[in-house]
């Protein structure tokens, strides 16, 4: 019996019958294994997010995330003490996220692999990238009065930006406690793009206005504007506008900053090759990686099954949605007040979710009329939504941290 009790005791039953809730967890992240392995939902961040949150919620694996407070001293011990007395997954989350390295680092790769000819083509329309970053604010208002501090409500409000780097920076500086949850609404919702677009576009446009013509409207209205040299313009962007951002809105720089270097090397060409390489394959897979696994094990049981967490799941959901209606409506102030018609879906892709916003919109433009093809111009709102949501986080830490 001594022996049979000493088994017992190895493997994690008893735990698991002291803290039943666990059990919860492991089931929440087998569903989001399958969300992202069958239903291929954001299956890069999905995966190893959910694959965090298995390992954190087995008992005894010593997987999953403390969080720092004044009782246990965490944030006073060194890397290796922290290793070697909460377990090497708190030593990645304490030396990789708390520090805020990892978003910046998926920044410059997202850079990398970003085309900006497609704004710089037809960059009146980036406007509607800004115009997108409405539900942000709506829903941070909205979290202050339901009793959400206002650094909180900021970290909550930025889920609609449909950026996950960014809702992960802006929680880890302004809310670390609800990295978890933002995390995992951020990442679900941006998977969700395909439904949440066409179902907002339906509420809000009419037949007429999801038949209009970008091409048509460009020959009934030629730009007056036209880029002589594309490759140059391509690299001397980032620069400029990394200087004015820097200048406007310091606190962002680290994660727009980040963004136009790696865009900068890929713009380059030969030269910087080797730097295009790392920064869009070598690091930004491996920073993905810990990412998500990190962030994954900070959704204990303890932590993740509050009211504060379905409060922030339903807030994230309605950010999301006013931040795509936000975009149609700014188009559709445009086109009452301009003889060039633009078509409302450019407005809904304002989002930072780049390309499957863009996507999604064409296919909705091609379902009413086959020979519109609306990608280019809906990349430029796009790729501006990228932009604007990292400023716009800069602007809360700013006045918030």
């Amino acid at each position: 019996m001594e022996v049979l009790n000493g088994i017992y005791e190895m493997t994690a039953f008893g735990a698991i019958a002291d803290d039943p809730w666990s059990i919860v967890m492991i089931v929440l992240a087998l569903f989001l294994l399958y969300l992202g392995i069958g239903k291929k939902f954001e299956p890069l961040l999905l995966v190893p997010i959910a694959f965090g949150v298995l390992l954190a919620n087995f008992p005894g694996g010593n997987m999953g995330v403390i969080p720092s407070d004044e009782t246990n001293g965490i944030m006073h011990l060194t890397i290796i003490e922290i290793a070697k007395d909460y377990g090497i997954m708190n030593m990645l989350y304490y030396l990789l996220i708390k520090t805020g390295l990892l978003p910046p680092l998926i920044f410059m790769g997202v850079g990398a692999l970003t085309d900006f000819g497609p704004m710089l083509r037809n960059l009146k329309l980036a406007y509607f990238g800004a115009a997108a970053q409405i539900g942000i604010f709506v829903v941070l208002t909205a979290a202050v009065t339901l009793g959400f501090t206002l650094k909180e409500a900021a970290a909550l409000g930025i889920i609609g930006g449909a950026d996950g780097p960014t809702a992960i920076y802006t929680a880890i500086v302004l809310a670390p406690h609800l990295l978890g949850p933002i995390a995992i609404a951020a990442y679900s919702y941006m998977a969700l793009v395909p439904v949440i677009i066409p179902f907002i576009a339906n509420l809000t446009m009419s037949e007429k206005e999801f038949r209009i013509n970008m091409r048509e409207q460009d020959k009934l209205y030629p730009p007056t504007v036209h880029i002589k040299n594309l490759k140059l313009l391509k690299i001397v962007f980032p620069i400029v506008l990394c200087v004015i951002v820097s200048l406007l809105v310091p606190s962002s720089v680290p994660l727009v900053g980040m963004l136009l270097f790696g865009n900068l090397v890929k713009e380059i060409g030969t030269d910087t090759n080797r730097l295009f390489t790392a920064a869009s394959e070598t690091i930004l897979n491996t920073a993905t990686i810990f990412l998500g696994l990190t962030v994954g094990a900070t959704m204990t049981s303890a932590t993740f099954l509050q009211s504060q967490t379905l409060m922030i799941i339903v807030g994230g959901f309605l950010a999301f949605c006013l931040s795509v209606g936000g975009g149609i409506f700014a188009v559709k102030l445009h086109n009452l007040i301009s003889k060039k018609k633009i078509n409302p879906l450019i407005g809904a892709t304002g989002l930072s979710a780049v390309p499957m916003s863009s996507r999604v919109a064409n296919e909705l433009a091609l379902k009413y009329d086959s020979s519109n093809h609306i990608l280019q111009y809906a990349m430029s709102s796009n790729i501006s939504g990228v932009i604007g949501s990292a400023v716009a986080a800069g602007v809360l830490i700013s006045f918030l941290s």
